[in-house]
């Protein structure tokens, strides 16, 4: 399944990552899905944002993790089928989106955490309830500004992102290989976490200004 004409000049087609990508390392899968593109359908609407932050989470030795305690109610999705949508409350403020990665019963999550925005715009300000279009950098660059931009919530929780009809998926560009910018990633520490803060599980974008520069 492949996504056609989202903007006018993007590099090729759009295509879904099959199952296979996020059946892998939950680490190897964090890294590699900076510069990868989230799609949100949504009606007539189609929202696109290049990632450009990740957290990896594992299991029973990884004490931020959800499934540190194993496999609990709320951790359970976490032990499933890899390339679900984890989708949970935080804060009792906002909704995080995950991808379940990993084999079955071997739990693993990555943690979308910020986003380039580069198509629907104006869809994403009306859900962030900001009328600030011209700041991109400052739309999608957190995890609960993240999913409110894209309208992402509980009903998303268990989503299937390599299913074409789920209205949720992470694309990457089927031709354009040689064409992409170099991105620049670095490796840190996780974001708000106490236990296991010595875990250099965070990746980021140092320059995201070349997504800006590539797609807009």
């Amino acid at each position: 399944m492949v996504f056609k004409n989202i903007r006018q000049g993007w590099p090729g087609e759009l295509k879904i990552l099959k199952s296979v990508f996020y059946s892998r390392d939950t680490l190897v899968v964090a890294e590699e899905l900076i510069g990868k593109i989230l799609v949100r359908k949504t009606g007539h609407n189609v929202l696109a944002g290049a990632i450009i932050e990740t957290e990896a989470y594992y299991g029973q030795g990884d004490p931020a993790s959800h499934a540190f305690r194993g496999k609990t109610p709320r951790a359970s999705i976490m032990f499933g089928r890899a390339g679900i949508a984890y989708v949970y409350f935080c804060y009792g403020m906002y909704w995080l989106l995950n991808a379940v990665t990993e084999i079955v019963d071997v739990p693993g999550a990555v943690l979308i955490r910020s986003v380039m925005p580069l198509s629907g715009v104006e869809q994403m300000c009306e859900n962030r309830k900001t009328d600030d279009i011209k700041n991109l950098a400052n739309l999608a660059n957190g995890p609960g500004k993240l999913t409110q931009a894209f309208g992402i919530d509980t009903k998303d929780n268990g989503k299937d992102l390599t299913d074409p009809d789920s209205g949720i998926n992470i694309c990457y560009f089927k031709q354009a290989a040689g064409y992409l910018p170099h991105l620049k990633i670095s490796r840190t520490s996780r974001v708000g976490v106490s236990a296991g803060k010595e875990k250099l599980f965070r990746f980021f974008l140092e320059n995201p200004g070349v997504i800006q520069d590539f797609y807009l």
